[in-house]
């Protein structure tokens, strides 16, 4: 079955290089961000675990985790957090869920149901389409999912950016237009009158169209 915006994260139990975790567990009651990668000791994957590392304090601010998932064991896992550490200047502190039997990667659509084996005599080309990034919110549901090629290395300042978006318009009646950037303007949804509007926001608006008018980022 495919996954959509608003699905259900699929729950699971996993072995990660901290131990087993049952994934909704894990969450908690905040936010979490699951993105894969199709075989350890990979170029572009090794650029990537390392960026993230460097950006989880942001997350971690916004009540946000990570963790990662190879297809992999996890015994691989910690060697490749060596050179990703010597590598890229920073240590690996999050999880990274070893998916050496693909349960994780077919349970998120990743690899087809029927999929047959396990990660031994698998290549990252065979693995290709495990290159996924989901954030799931508090409630278990997933907000967002992107899927990358291979050469591609992922944009995780757009992941720390999307999140912002979301956590805000979660909070209030607004959404985000092209290119927005945390502390600038925002539009206020259809769905507000202008009656209500001038209750929640006071400080007013600029109307380019009825359906389309223009507020200060509410705090």
């Amino acid at each position: 079955m495919s996954l959509r915006i608003n699905d259900e994260a699929p729950n699971f139990t996993a072995v990660t290089t901290q131990g087993t975790i049952n994934f909704h567990d894990w969450i908690g009651d905040g936010w979490a961000i699951l993105f894969s990668h199709p075989k350890d000791f990979t170029p572009v994957c090794t650029t990537e675990l390392g960026y993230m590392a460097r950006l989880e304090p942001e997350f971690a601010k916004r009540n946000c985790k990570l963790i990662g998932l190879s297809v992999d064991p996890v015994e691989d896992h910690k060697k490749w957090a060596k050179d990703i550490e010597e590598t890229q200047g920073c240590a690996v502190s999050y999880p990274l869920i070893g998916d050496s039997d693909l349960k994780v990667a077919k349970l998120y659509n990743m690899l087809p149901a029927d999929e047959p084996g396990t990660s031994e005599g698998r290549t990252a080309a065979t693995n290709a389409t495990v290159r996924s990034v989901f954030i799931i919110g508090p409630d278990k549901k997933i907000k967002l999912m992107l899927t990358y090629p291979m050469t591609t290395g992922r944009n995780f300042d757009e992941i720390l950016r999307v999140l912002d978006s979301m956590q805000l318009t979660a909070k209030h009646k607004v959404a985000t237009p092209v290119n927005w950037k945390s502390g600038e303007d925002v539009i206020i949804v259809p769905a507000v009158s202008d009656e209500e509007a001038k209750k929640m926001f006071p400080g007013g608006w600029k109307t380019l169209k009825p359906y389309l008018r223009i507020t200060k980022q509410p705090q």
